[in-house]
């Protein structure tokens, strides 16, 4: 499964991830980097350490789990 990971920072300094699920591709980046903006310019999520105030990073990841046999 894949998702998209947006990477934030907050008023502590601290990273915080929002998750996606099954993000469209190919990506836009454009797009994601205009949401980032828009989910700091309006302060729409909160963290412990406080308001999200600036990107880290925007990346996919994506997990492979191969089951072993016992």
């Amino acid at each position: 499964m894949k998702k998209l990971e947006l990477k934030f920072l907050n008023t502590e300094g601290r990273t915080v991830t929002i998750s996606l699920d099954e993000p469209v591709e190919p990506v836009d980046s454009a797009a994601i980097n205009a949401a980032m903006d828009t989910i700091l310019e309006q302060n729409a999520l909160y963290s412990s350490g406080g308001d999200l105030v600036e990107k880290k990073e925007a990346r996919i990841v994506e997990r492979n789990v191969t089951a072993i046999e016992l």
